[in-house]
């Protein structure tokens, strides 16, 4: 603007100053490059938890943060935990107790957090069809993951709770099968609680339990050795 008061442009210039509406684009800019600023920040967080989420797991075990890993798994999973034309936002609950780094596979664990969470998001979509958004609301979806080490078994223990549909007693007892699914025919393939398990108590030497009440909820328990 002072530049322009001691040079002012010519007639072409104005001319093409009002084509392209430069005071509105001028007016718009610092929204704009906010919004880039945000969205760069966004794109760095997300390839950071890839990277977390999917790091290598050598033939050894290593030392990692199992916060770090359900949070990058949170990140990745957010597209669908938001809300949708269907649902409402879905609750997160954190409620991490204070662990201590422990031994073992990061990239396998995250991929156990992955199925439950996704599973557990699943569920409230299929719960969501043909109710209103202001009945939902009226009992919000939510998942609750907690943390923490029983200091007498050194054992790390994580809870991954939701308040959806709740499973039948059957049903709960054959989830970890091999091949077993309780989704439509192309969407589930009966792996994922399966291959789950075999991670948690053949690679960890740990436990993954499932407790469920048909209407009331389901929880999954994981419990590990902090191995050091």
């Amino acid at each position: 603007e002072i530049y322009e008061q001691n040079h002012p442009p010519g007639a072409t210039v104005t001319a093409h100053r009002e084509d392209i509406e430069l005071e509105y684009i001028l007016e718009d800019l610092p929204e704009m490059l906010a919004a880039i600023k945000t969205g760069v920040k966004r794109i760095a967080e997300i390839s950071k938890s890839m990277r977390i989420f999917s790091r290598g797991d050598r033939e050894q075990k290593v030392t990692f943060d199992l916060h770090e890993g359900i949070d990058s798994t949170l990140l990745i999973l957010k597209h669908r935990w938001k809300g949708n034309y269907k649902r409402p936002e879905i609750n997160i609950i954190k409620d991490y107790g204070d662990l201590p780094e422990i031994l073992g596979f990061p990239g396998q664990l995250n991929q156990v957090f992955m199925n439950i969470i996704a599973n557990a998001i699943d569920m409230f979509d299929e719960m969501s069809e043909g109710r209103s958004m202001t009945e939902i609301k009226q009992n919000p979806y939510s998942i609750m993951l907690k943390t923490n080490l029983d200091n007498a078994t050194q054992m790390v223990k994580i809870s991954i709770q939701d308040n959806g549909c709740g499973m039948s007693e059957e049903v709960k007892n054959k989830i970890f099968n091999h091949l077993f699914t309780t989704k439509e025919v192309g969407k589930g393939t009966g792996l994922g609680l399966s291959i789950a398990r075999q991670i948690v108590e053949e690679k960890h030497d740990g436990k993954l339990s499932c407790y469920s009440q048909l209407g009331k909820g389901t929880e999954f328990v994981i419990e590990i050795p902090i191995g050091i």
